[in-house]
This record gives C-alpha cells, structure tokens and sequence, in this order.
C-alpha cells in the first residue's frame, strides 16, 4: 500500500449510518474459518478502485450485536463498486458504492479481535481529523495567496483594489484565520506523535480549519469578483472542495459534540 501497489479503502458509512455510525446494518456471519459478509457501503474514498478494503460490520458475540472490523482482499474475497459517486468537491477520491454479496473472508482478517471494531474506527477517526485539518488549511492558505496576490496587481477607480479598506479587512481576517488554524492542527499532530490525548485537539483542528477553508476560499472568491467563480482560477474547485471537509471524517455538527462531550465528562 505504501508503495501504491495496492489501493485501500476505510468501508464504514453506509446509507442507513453516517454520522450514526453503531447503526451499520452489514453483516459478517462465522462460518467454519470464514465470516461471510453482506451489506452495502456508501460514500467510500477510493472504493472505485479499492483492491483491499476495511469493512466495519456486525458480529454476533458473547454480548450480542458488536462491531468487527475485517481487513478484505478483492482478490480472494471479490466485491463489487455499486455506483459512482459524483460529489461536488474531492472528486479525484473516486467516491463509490461498494456490496458485499457472500463474500467469504478468512477468519485470519479480523483485524484486532471480533468486537474491536467500533474502536478501531472511532481511533482512527480521530487521526483522519488531523489529516482533513491540514487539508483545510492547504486549501485556505492557496486560497489567501491568489487573492493578496490579485489584490496586489488589479486595479478599480484609479487605484489598486488593495488599497481598498473592505479588501484590506477580508485580507487580515484571511490571514489570522488561516495562521489559527495551522497552530491548532500543529498542536494535535503535536500530541498524536507523542501519544497524548488528542481527541479533543483534533476535534478542535478539524472544525475549525474546515470552516475556515469554506470562509476563506469564499472571500478570495469575492476578492477576484467576476474572475472568482470562473474556471479561469482555481477557486471555485478549492470552494467546492473545502465545503466537503466540513462533512467528511466526521461533520462540523459532530465534532462541537464530541467537543462538549470531553468538556463536560465527569
């Protein structure tokens, strides 16, 4: 995978469970030295082209219903991409449906032990979070640049347009968001490497960097005017991508309740 020879993907959402995700209806049943796998999920990043794949589903434990997570192989354990998924933003992700119809995976691919499951994916998101607010800051950042440097160059009624107060304003707002933003995802990339306690951290990074890539790629936007919205700058691909980081890896919504949540535990 590191080398990309093989091309994995994370298989949790499905159409049932986003953002409610212990509601998953997919099933994995033990059979001999295999689980047998059915269910349909959704919104999967490179389920397109996914030749491995990590599915979250349904085991029947000592307790009852719990989450188990299996590492599953195309090549031995065959699936199939549903439908392609059109997003408005990150459309290189190659966004798809993947089913599972009795397929067979080796007892070997649990990953962790039958029951880790939720864990496992909960953990993990935490860490994507880290990896979304760097990507908002990116956005914002490129953002910022093209439009100080348009501000620097365009001119109306005589003058640069950067020697307008509103476009000055939108600037500095820009910058302080976006520098904000960068602490944030430095100090919960900070604390995951040392094995810290980040939830909170990286919550923090992610919604925040998220919405500042929406604001500041919208400001840029109307910094440009007429020339923002057209494909003639890459802006309205950064605005349309930076609108799908405030959904994926957890919402925006999701994220003030984890906030709260760690706030106010006991």
């Amino acid at each position: 995978m590191v080398t990309g020879k093989r091309i994995g993907a994370f298989c949790l959402t499905e159409p049932v469970a986003g953002s409610d995700a212990a509601s998953i209806e997919t099933k994995a049943v033990k059979e001999g030295d295999h689980y047998v796998l059915n269910g349909t999920k959704t919104f999967i990043t490179q389920g397109e082209v996914a030749d491995l794949a990590l599915v979250f589903a349904k085991t029947h434990g000592k307790d009852g219903e719990e989450v188990t997570a299996l590492l599953v192989d195309k090549r031995k354990s065959p699936f199939r991409v549903g439908s392609k998924i059109e997003v408005m933003g990150l459309r290189g992700t190659g966004t798809a449906e993947l089913i599972f119809e009795n397929c067979r995976v080796p007892k070997e691919n649990v990953l962790g032990k039958e029951g880790d499951g939720f864990l496992i994916a909960m953990m993990t998101l935490n860490e994507s979070r880290i990896g979304v607010a760097a990507g908002g800051v990116g956005l914002a950042q490129a953002a910022f640049d093209i439009a100080a440097n348009y501000a620097k160059q365009r001119k109306a009624f005589g003058r640069l347009i950067g020697k307008f107060q509103a476009i000055q304003w939108m600037l500095a707002d820009m910058l302080t968001q976006i520098h904000s933003a960068r602490l944030l995802t430095y100090h919960a990339a900070y604390l995951r490497d040392q094995q810290q306690d980040f939830v909170k951290e990286a919550s923090m990074a992610k919604v925040f960097a998220s919405e500042v890539a929406v604001e500041a790629t919208r400001r840029a936007i109307q910094i440009l005017g007429g020339y923002g919205p057209t494909k003639d700058y890459p802006l309205e691909r950064y605005y349309r991508d930076a609108k799908v980081l405030e959904i994926v890896e957890g919402t925006s919504e999701i994220q003030r309740l984890i906030l709260a949540r760690e706030i106010l535990q006991p």
